[in-house]
């Protein structure tokens, strides 16, 4: 009787390893299904920044340093992007992708400023729409982000929490917050032309 009062404890205790193991795993896969999330509209505003840069060209023709710069800053965040979506979990890829992403707005935040001063490409109507699928996708990282950065909290918190700690063990690393790394890119994108 007394074996099988034991048996019956070591199995309950291995199935509720077992269950803290399984939510460990569950919850990995959210941030990082999460994380796609973001990648998906970081890949959107990645392709509409040619397509800015490509019809402001015949109206910036003096800017050609600050055009350079924006699409420079696009291909380095398009690649931290990429490395971030093979392995969301590793820090130092959120890392660089938060360095690279502040990079890219602080370019974007002095292209907008110095279109400003071209009235014909405020004026133009593919530039006026691609400004407001670019304000569109912008909303659309906020929100991704803000779901990666629960999701990246919830699995943290669960995995320190005692006896998690313990199944969690060096198995499942910390996960990194994706944040702007730059003060200046924590600013909204100002991106109307009116």
């Amino acid at each position: 009787m007394g074996t099988i009062i034991t048996l019956i404890i070591i199995a309950a205790i291995v199935v509720y390893f077992i269950s803290i193991y399984n939510k460990l795993v569950a919850l990995k896969n959210r941030f990082k299904n999460a994380f796609s999330q973001i990648d998906v509209q970081l890949q959107r505003r990645y392709d509409l920044i040619p397509n800015l840069v490509e019809t402001a060209k015949g109206y910036m023709k003096h800017e050609r340093e600050t055009l350079t710069a924006v699409i420079e800053a696009r291909n380095h965040a398009l690649g931290a992007a990429k490395a971030a979506a093979a392995h969301p979990e590793d820090g130092k890829a959120m890392k660089a992708l938060s360095a690279a992403e502040g990079a890219l707005s602080g370019a974007m935040m002095k292209f907008f400023a110095l279109s400003e001063n071209y009235p014909d490409l405020k004026a133009n109507t593919t530039m006026n729409g691609l400004m407001e699928e670019l304000t569109s996708t912008e909303n659309k990282v906020a929100f991704s982000r803000q779901a990666f950065n629960d999701a990246v909290m919830e699995y943290n918190t669960y995995r320190e929490q005692f006896p998690n700690s313990i199944v969690a063990g060096g198995r499942f690393a910390a996960a990194e917050l994706l944040e702007l790394q730059d003060q200046e890119a924590r600013k909204a994108v100002k991106v109307s032309f009116n």
